[in-house]
């Protein structure tokens, strides 16, 4: 056979880079078709990169805690007794290619030219970082100037978030050329151990915790968001005593005939599907001046996972499902969530997220925006409490099952007015809700 060439392979929407994080195989070990040959972690993401077709793995063209480009190659898969080209190939869009041994070496290719994201200096910018600098309007001459934190002296968010406050003291910028030596931009980069915090006292009994990574990049997209986005929260409760009614009376028989468990997380999703159709400027995102209104329905759901983060699958086209659609496709993105089984493109791509703060016990919550979105609603416990019902005969005193609705969104592009409106209709929608319902 013909040696084949590995790529990182495209892993959904912004995702630009991976860290190797593992490698499962050895060079001259045996693999067969689809079996896991490495593992990745994205800043959104881990995951696995599977072999092509069996072979022997000739060659790792990485090595673990690299940082390597979408498109780039990672190793080389053939025949046992084929030689390892001297230099690797460059870099490519597909997953895999066969491998051209000519005398002359492939020349190499910057991927990150390619698209866009390199400044003057040849220093790479993220995707998120180039968003934050246009809607701040930091110049390119003010990123190249920034000094990095990142790995290879790159520009991080955190960098960038710093930089802000103290933009209109700082100096004019001082664009120094790229050296002459600058390696390719398609070379790994390793990555580096975070700066240790300065100055930390602990006192007799106390335990100094590192962050894993997941934690790190939670809280950089949690300060990001709150930079962004001037939040605002509304409130409603909510009388969901028919739907708790109903659920009571039809989820023995669903789990019997479905085998699956009907939870409120799908009924939810539901009704936020049903008022973002009657309300599309709720599903909308923000580049620089101007708004995207986005055609599909793409939910995400907050899941906790058992190291204590958090991660968002998206329940993509939600509007298009059935209950019995929606809840399969809950249960299973929450259940791989769980086992950390979820691909790169389940967790991209959302629109508007729910988070279910009830499932803790919370009564209610003001969630973060989940950038680049503009909304994001918590659902808190429903609870069994005393209400004023109106009846002909007139008011009465009545246990009902109420919860709190929280409704934060972007006040540059989302009023009160829509913002509270969107949250009400959703609370109708519950309250609303058929007990004669049939699934």
């Amino acid at each position: 056979m013909s040696q084949i060439e590995i790529l990182l392979p495209k892993m959904g929407e912004s995702v630009a880079e991976a860290t190797i994080t593992k490698w499962l195989k050895k060079e001259g070990e045996r693999v067969e078709a689809d079996e896991p040959l490495v593992e990745i972690a994205t800043d959104k993401v881990d995951s696995e990169v599977p072999a092509p077709q069996e072979g022997i793995l000739l060659k790792r063209l990485v090595g673990e805690n690299d940082v390597v480009q979408v498109g780039q190659a990672i190793a080389l898969i053939g025949s046992e007794g084929d030689t390892v080209p001297a230099q690797p190939p460059a870099p490519a869009a597909a997953q895999a290619r066969p491998v051209h041994t000519a005398g002359v070496a492939a020349p190499t290719t910057n991927v990150s030219a390619k698209v866009g994201r390199t400044g003057p200096s040849g220093k790479f910018y993220s995707p998120l970082v180039r968003n934050i600098a246009e809607s701040e309007g930091v110049s390119m001459a003010e990123l190249e100037a920034l000094e990095g934190t990142g790995q290879g002296g790159r520009v991080t968010k955190q960098d960038l978030l710093e930089y802000l406050p103290r933009r209109d003291q700082a100096p004019g910028p001082v664009v120094s050329a790229p050296a002459a030596t600058q390696a390719p931009a398609a070379a790994p980069r390793t990555a580096q151990e975070p700066k240790a915090a300065a100055d930390i006292k602990l006192a007799p009994g106390d335990e100094l915790i590192e962050m894993d990574r997941m934690r790190k990049l939670i809280a950089e997209h949690m300060v990001m968001s709150k930079h962004t986005s001037p939040h605002v929260t509304s409130f409603v409760e909510a009388d969901v005593t028919n739907l708790v009614l109903w659920r009571n009376k039809v989820k023995d028989a669903f789990e019997k005939r479905e085998g699956e468990k009907i939870t409120f997380t799908p009924i939810f999703i539901m009704a936020l599907a049903q008022a973002i159709r009657e309300m599309p400027m709720i599903n909308i995102q923000v580049a620089g001046d101007k708004i995207i209104k986005k055609k599909d329905i793409n939910i995400g759901m907050a899941a906790a996972l058992p190291s204590g983060n958090l991660i968002v699958p998206v329940v993509r086209n939600a509007d298009r499902l059935n209950l019995v659609g929606l809840t399969k496709t809950v249960n299973d993105l929450a259940g791989r969530a769980r086992q950390n089984k979820l691909a790169p493109d389940e967790i991209s791509g959302g629109t508007y997220t729910l988070t279910n703060v009830g499932t803790f016990g919370n009564v209610l919550g003001t969630p973060i925006i989940n950038q680049p979105q503009v909304a994001i609603m918590a659902a808190g416990a429903i609870r069994k409490k005393p209400a004023v019902l109106e009846t002909p005969a007139g008011d009465v005193i009545a246990i009902r099952h109420l919860m709190f609705l929280s409704h934060s969104y972007d006040h540059r592009v989302v009023d009160g007015a829509l913002g509270g409106r969107f949250v009400k209709r959703v609370a109708e929608i519950l309250e609303n809700w058929a007990i004669d319902t049939e699934i």
